[in-house]
């Protein structure tokens, strides 16, 4: 088919949906609403993601890959770093719930015996097609955590979860390795922080645990490229997060930055 012969028939699909649209019938619409999940249930996950923050304490929100075994030196080091974060800064250990880096956040905070939450998704990345998902926590109590149907309304209550309310409260997101879903909500709170959306008048710290050089090709894309294009300046990088290659880096920051 020619590229002239193509533009028309998307032309006349275009113009066919178009008229489809304007002569649908008010239950036609309304059927076609009703199809999408109710912005009510939306609201009601929130609801409960804020009131399980509220109940747990605000702290430290991990970020991390579900997929990471325990015997990676990986999940060693996030689940020693978990332990020694909630021993300094006495808090509450928050992640997505789920297996890899999450759980090593989650023994971790165990291991300090430190409260721990959890707001975990129905299917996480990496399980197989078709799996049954899982709302049970394998070893928290019931208390300490839910499962959410919708990614809008566990990434709020994360965010809700690190957002310091008053000076006293000592919390931070820490970028543990991950895949696309935790980079997805690295850069959804780091632009939250850049705008200044966070909701608060009191800094949260970023931290990138960069194990192995593990972040190190991303942060040289922001910190070069997108830095050199012009799409945001070295100021305004330095100000979002900061790169820790050691445990003791991370460690040695957050104490620095609570004066502790």
């Amino acid at each position: 088919m020619s590229a002239t012969s193509t533009s028309h028939v998307r032309a006349i699909s275009t113009e066919a949906r178009r008229h489809s649209h304007s002569n649908a019938s008010p239950r036609a619409v309304r059927a076609s609403a009703s199809s999408r999940s109710s912005p009510d249930a939306v609201r009601d996950e929130l609801d409960r993601c804020f009131a399980l923050v509220e109940r747990l304490g605000r702290g430290v929100v991990y970020l991390g890959s579900a997929r990471v075994k325990e015997s990676h030196s990986h999940y060693v080091h996030a689940r020693s770093l978990a332990k020694e974060i909630a021993h300094t800064l006495d808090c509450t250990t928050w992640s997505g719930g789920g297996a890899g880096m999450m759980d090593a956040a989650t023994r971790g905070a165990l291991d300090a015996n430190k409260p721990v939450g959890g707001i975990m998704i129905d299917l996480e990345a990496g399980q197989r097609k078709g799996t049954k998902p899982s709302r049970t926590h394998p070893y928290l109590p019931a208390e300490s955590y839910l499962c959410a149907r919708f990614f809008s309304a566990r990434k709020h209550g994360l965010v809700d979860a690190a957002t310091r309310a008053t000076k006293r409260d000592r919390t931070a997101f820490v970028a543990l390795p991950g895949g696309v879903g935790t980079l997805d909500e690295i850069f959804e709170i780091l632009a939250l922080v850049q705008l200044k959306r966070l909701d608060t008048a009191h800094e949260v710290p970023f931290l990138f645990m960069n194990y192995d050089g593990c972040y190190a090709g991303l942060l040289d894309f922001l910190k070069r490229d997108l830095a050199s294009y012009g799409a945001v300046t070295t100021e305004e990088l330095e100000d979002l997060f900061v790169a820790c290659d050691t445990n003791e880096d991370a460690l040695a920051y957050l104490k620095k930055f609570y004066n502790l």
